[in-house]
């Protein structure tokens, strides 16, 4: 699997999750920058693969969405002619402030250990800044 392929991937799954349309889910009317913001931590992690969230808490609906990306992933992924099970980490980090406004960081990871961090800004996200990629040391068990 090429990198650049799966962090496309994953900037557009995070991207429809930050639109609050959702259009890859059937969703609407979401908004987890307002969430992030509203809370002591000011951002929400979401974990695509496992659809669980971190950090400020999060709304049933906003639970129920990312429960259904998970659900829906491995479709999206093959339908983008990529293999589910060579990505280890789909992940992205919503928040907001005063200077950037929302934004989102988009971490993807594959099965052999290339990984690339990526910031995006705006609704549409827009990249932010140069994309850091790097090899993460293999898992040995």
């Amino acid at each position: 699997m090429k990198l650049g392929e799966l962090t496309a991937f994953g900037h557009n799954v995070a991207d429809s999750l930050a639109s609050g349309l959702c259009f890859m889910i059937g969703f609407y009317t979401l908004d987890i920058f307002a969430e992030a913001a509203a809370s002591r931590e000011g951002e929400i992690v979401v974990n695509f693969l496992t659809g669980e969230t971190a950090g400020s808490p999060a709304s049933a609906e906003v639970k129920q969405a990312v429960g259904q990306f998970a659900q829906r992933l491995p479709a999206l992924a093959s339908g983008h002619g990529l293999d589910i099970g060579q990505i280890r980490v789909l992940s992205a980090r919503f928040g907001t402030d005063r200077v950037a406004g929302p934004h989102f960081q988009v971490t993807v990871e594959t099965a052999d250990g290339r990984r690339s961090m990526d910031q995006y800004v705006g609704n549409p996200g827009r990249r932010y800044s140069r994309p850091r990629r790097s090899r993460v040391a293999p898992v040995t068990d």
